[in-house]
């Protein structure tokens, strides 16, 4: 800072009127330079909340590639396989010391009463759906049936006929299927008992076949 010479009390008056603006000068460049930079970094904040966030561009060098999804499972056809399996029917099975030979062949679950019989007989249920097993070979039979009460079952339906006739076309005559379809009748966890039909409903040549409560119905 240079120095002033004063010589007087007016020459100290200008001396001070001089620095007084000097300083007001520098005091209103500090608040430009202040108002500047509060406006810039307003500017800033306004871009910032206008572009949202940002993510940096993929690097072009590097391949995205989709994941294969896998095969799906057919979960359903599996358990159905599974059941069928578990449900299968043995020809070998011997039901006939589990019929009662009465007037009229009859079979039902241990701890079932006679009653249970005596009603399927004198028809206290009503039939919901008949099976025809006419003219199969015996494998094609057992599947039919499986397939048939599984499918009942599974309906909620309850009184079913099976038709497994006579065995009058067969060689020698002999029910070889009438047979084979009680035993597999009696192997049906779904089953709760069976009956020879009336003769209006097929006699000796069918069944009237009574199912457990599905719970699923």
């Amino acid at each position: 800072m240079s120095k002033v010479k004063v010589n007087s009390l007016s020459d100290l008056k200008l001396v001070r009127r001089e620095i007084e603006a000097q300083a007001k000068q520098r005091a209103e460049e500090v608040a430009e330079r202040a108002r500047l930079a509060r406006l810039a970094e307003a500017e800033k904040n306004l871009f910032t909340r206008a572009a949202g966030p940002v993510n940096p561009l993929p690097d072009k060098r590097t391949a995205l590639l989709r994941k294969t999804p896998p095969q799906p499972v057919a979960r359903q056809h599996a358990l159905d396989e599974a059941a069928a399996l578990q449900e299968s029917l043995s020809d070998a099975f011997d039901a006939s010391n589990l019929l009662d030979t009465d007037d009229h062949l009859s079979f039902r679950r241990p701890g079932v009463g006679p009653d249970v019989t005596r009603k399927l007989r004198l028809g206290h249920w009503r039939i919901q759906r008949e099976l025809d097993l006419h003219g199969l070979r015996t494998d094609e039979a057992r599947e039919a049936l499986g397939q048939f009460i599984r499918e009942a079952h599974k309906l909620g339906l309850r009184c079913l006929r099976v038709v497994h006739g006579k065995g009058l076309g067969s060689v020698g005559k002999a029910p070889v299927l009438k047979s084979r379809v009680h035993s597999w009748l009696a192997q049906k966890n779904e089953v709760l008992a069976f009956v020879q039909a009336k003769p209006a409903d097929g006699g000796a040549g069918a069944l009237v076949v009574l199912l457990t409560p599905s719970t699923a119905a």
